[in-house]
């Protein structure tokens, strides 16, 4: 640990005072904020539960890297700093990167510090209450992204009791598993990727496979994702964008991956390779009867037309503008699944663990303001809410594609922070109307 990471930690600033600005979280998206804040020359603290990196550190499997080029790795006022933009950094160079982004911020931070309750006072600014005292604040910035809860199907109670099962929040490599067949739940990028970790491994994999859309990797000379760069893709805003501001914000992420130099996902390719493919999980019965729907096909299909269309979409801007790339043949399916399967004998079957890639559910509960929907999720425009002084940060979708990751939190922070400095500079009694 640095000396910057000891002295958060141990010896940061006091937090039992009033604070113009507090931000909780010490993430990429609250170290962005403190940059700006910094930049605003207003006070403020940073409150991690944890330490800087944990997410990335302590939240993810071994063999785990970018999905994105580390060029988006664009947090303010410091790029991606290493020797390879084209690549995908693996978790420990993620870590590093953060940690360096840390010390250059230099912000006033503490770690291992939880925020039990935050709530409103009667002045119009807010109470923080936290495991190491308690502070008040003008405004507050909750830079906590909405990944808290590991979300696991209520049907995870019927499995069989010789089963081990675990969320994909917990797995780290197949030698972790027990020996035997293992069955992972979900096709977003975290269950695509963990079946392929086991397929590599030599581990016998079934796969439940979702509705989750997926992306060419390297299309006519280029990684997609500079394409999609160039074509404005990332710059459309969720006012901008055809999909409604829900389906955006819960929609999955597409599946490919940056492991071994980054290459598609093809998971009618791993059943060429002996993976057991099924629909979606519909229920366990009590006999230890897995049932799936029969939508495997479906689902399949619905991936490769996504796919086709980011295809397409690049083929039109190289064809506009005129750009001299070279041509790619036509998508083909290399396998097509020749039934159904609707039901999987857990009980007769060499399965003995089931991953659950099934996602995650925010908490908020210790947030006392009006901001949440019916659902309990935030409402905010670019991370205003509708309570004066109370700002969200890293959420998927807070304004654009690119929000919750490296490559457009820094953006939104800015925005940010700009209404946090409108208000400040707004005298006391304006900001109460007293």
């Amino acid at each position: 640990m640095s000396r910057f990471m000891r002295r958060a930690m141990i010896d940061g600033p006091d937090i039992g005072r009033h604070w113009p600005v507090v931000v909780i979280g010490g993430g990429q998206a609250g170290l962005s904020a403190s940059y700006w804040l910094q930049q605003a020359d207003i006070d403020h603290i940073v409150l991690e539960k944890h330490r800087v990196g944990h997410a990335w550190r302590d939240k993810r499997w071994d063999s785990f890297c970018l999905v994105t080029p580390n060029w988006q790795c664009r947090l303010p006022g410091f790029g991606y700093d290493g020797d390879d933009p084209d690549g995908f950094m693996p978790k420990d160079e993620i870590v590093a990167y953060l940690e360096r982004y840390a010390e250059f911020v230099d912000a006033p931070l503490r770690e291992g510090v939880t925020v039990t309750r935050l709530s409103g006072n009667e002045h119009g600014g807010f109470v923080v209450e936290t495991t190491a005292g308690t502070a008040s604040a003008d405004q507050v910035v909750l830079a906590v992204n909405g990944y808290h809860v590991p979300r696991v199907p209520r049907i995870a109670e019927r499995l069989p009791a010789h089963i081990d099962q675990l969320h994909s929040v917990d797995y780290r490599n197949p030698e972790q598993l027990a020996p035997g067949e293992v069955m992972v739940v979900g096709t977003g990028q975290s269950g695509c990727q963990i079946a392929e970790d086991l397929h590599l491994a030599g581990r016998s994999v079934h796969l439940s496979v979702g509705s989750a859309p997926r992306a060419p990797r390297v299309y006519r000379g280029r990684d997609s994702v500079d394409w999609l760069e160039r074509m404005g893709t990332y710059d459309v805003t969720v006012a901008q964008h055809p999909d409604s501001e829900y389906k955006l914000r819960h929609k999955a992420n597409h599946y490919m991956t940056g492991r071994d130099g980054g290459h598609e996902i093809d998971l009618r390719a791993f059943a060429l390779e002996g993976m057991q493919l099924y629909g979606r999980v519909a229920t366990i019965e009590p006999d230890g009867q897995l049932r799936f729907e029969a939508n495997l096909a479906e689902n399949l299909d619905s991936a490769d037309a996504t796919y086709c269309k980011i295809r397409d979409s690049i083929d039109a801007y190289i064809a506009e503008h005129g750009i001299d790339a070279p041509a790619a043949e036509p998508y083909q399916p290399v396998w097509q699944p020749p039934f159904e399967p609707d039901m999987l004998n857990l009980q007769d079957s060499a399965i003995t663990t089931v991953v659950w890639a099934t996602g995650f559910a925010g908490d908020f509960s210790w947030v006392e303001a009006p901001v949440f929907d019916g659902r309990g999720e935030p409402v905010h425009r670019h991370g205003v809410s509708p309570v004066d002084g109370l700002y969200f940060l890293g959420l998927p979708w807070l304004n654009t594609w690119g929000s919750g990751r490296f490559a457009a939190v820094g953006a939104d922070a800015a925005y940010v922070v700009d209404q946090i400095a409108a208000m400040h500079a707004e005298p006391a009694i304006a900001r109460t109307g007293s």
